[in-house]
């Protein structure tokens, strides 16, 4: 299974680094380890900024980058290996592995990072950083740049300028490299192959935790030892909750149910979703709502090609989502008109993707200088229209309340147009039927 290599993050920080002043300084620092309740931990989860740019996977550390003229410097500060706290919390890099395992220029204990750090502050013009990490963040910068102003006799320095470094970060982590791609793929064969698992697995009576857990188990038996969001199984009504993630409730045969779950592949994350019957059959008027949901996607993805800008794919699975409704009775008036108030958000009220890679929401702008961006080989998002209709909205026949459809893939930006990396899992009406059939 391909790996990221040291040299490609050691491209990534030489590429962030043409982008910052020569006379800076980068910060950033992993993220923390997290209590539970009662003395026990949330798995550990790496900030992406941090990993993105070295992959050290421990917590308790800062990496420092100091660009130059011909090449940066990599200081990486992490904990000591310890003997005795390692037989419980399992072994450490510490700053030996820095060097040797990670690259670093140099390295240093955690504990030193007050004396040392401000050392290598000491005439910056500017600080970059995330700006949305926390206050502390901030406060603890501030604590180093008056200990460097200290430690600089000459008194030279002058205060250095405070910078976000996320603008930079994000342009590089929008598009993905070759290796990030094939990581991809895998966390999308792995979510394809839990999506059907699920389909085989369901059947009335059974409880929408239990396909979330066959969902998770198939993704641990890959390698995906982690989901890459709560997954969401939402039955008849629930579907209509775009976030639901209680998954408690019982599978009757007239549901069907709306499963968005993906996995995360060595940090990168797939974001998939399918509706199905849950007997195995979509009734008329179910089958009616979802070919129009498919009919917007494909419409959608039909849209991605490099020079297209962002908003293409959204505004052609409006026009189809709004035109379905119309065709259904459950919008009245003139098409256009209904897309320019936008009369289908009573049905449709979220956007038709998002990027996708290191984070589920991942980072890049939707937008530069106003306008919507043009996509790009290499950038990977996802497309999800949906048709939601509440069981509570007033004079709607029956046979459409508590409809909820959203069909969700995951498409990579390519020289010719697109690809859509989650393509192995079924959506055509009659594929997912055979599917559920057989298995019955």
């Amino acid at each position: 299974m391909p790996k990221i290599s040291k040299a490609e993050f050691r491209r990534r920080r030489q590429l962030l680094s043409k982008d910052l002043s020569h006379n800076a300084i980068a910060i950033f620092h992993s993220a923390r380890e997290m209590e539970r309740n009662g003395g026990t931990n949330f798995p550990f989860r790496q900030n992406s900024d941090f990993y993105y740019l070295c992959g050290f996977d421990e917590p308790e550390a800062t990496l420092v980058i100091l660009p130059g003229e011909r090449q940066h410097r990599f200081i990486l500060f992490c904990r000591r290996r310890d003997r005795n706290r390692e037989i419980w919390d399992g072994i450490r890099s510490g700053p030996e592995g820095a060097l040797c395992d990670f690259g670093a220029d140099e390295s240093f204990p955690i504990d030193l990072i007050d004396e040392v750090l401000p050392q290598f502050l000491i005439g910056r013009s500017k600080i970059y950083y995330p700006f949305q990490d926390s206050y502390e963040t901030t406060k603890k910068i501030l604590h180093w740049v008056k200990i460097s102003q200290q430690m600089d006799f000459d008194q030279s320095s002058i205060k250095p300028e405070l910078c976000d470094v996320k603008n930079y970060l994000d342009e590089l982590r929008l598009v993905k490299s070759k290796v990030e791609i094939s990581l991809m793929r895998t966390a999308a064969k792995i979510t394809a192959s839990a999506h059907i698992r699920a389909m085989r697995f369901c059947e009335p009576g059974k409880f929408e935790y239990q396909l979330q857990a066959e969902i998770e188990h198939e993704f641990a038996l890959n390698g995906a030892r982690y989901p890459a969001y709560p997954s969401i199984v939402g039955g008849g009504r629930n579907a209509c909750i775009l976030h639901y993630v209680e998954n408690s409730d019982v599978l009757t045969n007239k549901d069907l149910v709306l499963i968005d779950a993906g996995c995360e592949f060595e940090h990168y994350a797939a974001d998939v979703t399918r509706t199905f019957p849950v007997v195995g059959t979509f009734n008329p008027a179910q089958r009616s709502v979802y070919e129009i949901v498919l009919k917007a996607q494909k419409a959608a993805i039909n849209q991605i090609r490099p020079g297209n800008r962002w908003n293409r794919p959204h505004d052609a699975a409006v026009r189809v989502i709004t035109k379905g409704l119309l065709d259904l009775g459950l919008l009245k008036g003139v098409l256009d008109d209904l897309i320019k108030t936008e009369a289908y958000r009573d049905f449709y009220m979220h956007r038709t993707g998002h990027w996708l890679g290191l984070d589920v929401h991942d980072s890049g702008k939707y937008k530069v200088n106003g306008r919507w961006r043009k996509f790009e080989p290499g950038m990977v998002l996802t497309v999800e229209p949906g048709i939601y209709i509440s069981p509570d909205k007033y004079k709607i026949p029956n046979r459409w309340r508590g409809i909820g459809i959203r069909i969700e893939d995951d498409v990579l930006v390519t020289e010719q147009g697109c690809e859509v990396l989650t393509e192995n899992v079924p959506k055509e009406l009659d594929d997912i039927e055979k599917i559920m059939g057989n298995h019955r």
